[in-house]
């Protein structure tokens, strides 16, 4: 099933584009995370830390709300965003 990822700050200039469109067939944040990670290797170590788990100040928002659990199930539908901290004064 197809599915697009939102990337924003640094995460897009990184990626170059801020929609990628991603395939899974398994209905996961973390298998949706997983295949974006496998398109875009230059956001790995920017996302995950060195244990391969999602870096605390990345958020992974779905339908706009903030998520921690990866295993949540997750449709076509779905809007997914990845954001960096931000900051600015």
């Amino acid at each position: 099933m197809s599915m697009q990822w939102r990337l924003f700050a640094d995460l897009r200039e990184r990626a170059g584009t801020d929609t990628v469109e991603v395939q899974t067939n398994v209905m996961t944040v973390q298998a949706a995370l997983d295949e974006l990670l496998s398109q875009h290797e230059e956001l790995e170590t920017r996302v995950l830390d060195e244990d391969g788990n999602v870096q605390d100040h990345i958020n992974i928002l779905v339908n706009g709300e903030s998520i921690s659990d990866l295993d949540a199930q997750i449709s076509a539908d779905d809007e997914l965003a990845l954001f960096p901290p931000v900051s600015g004064g």
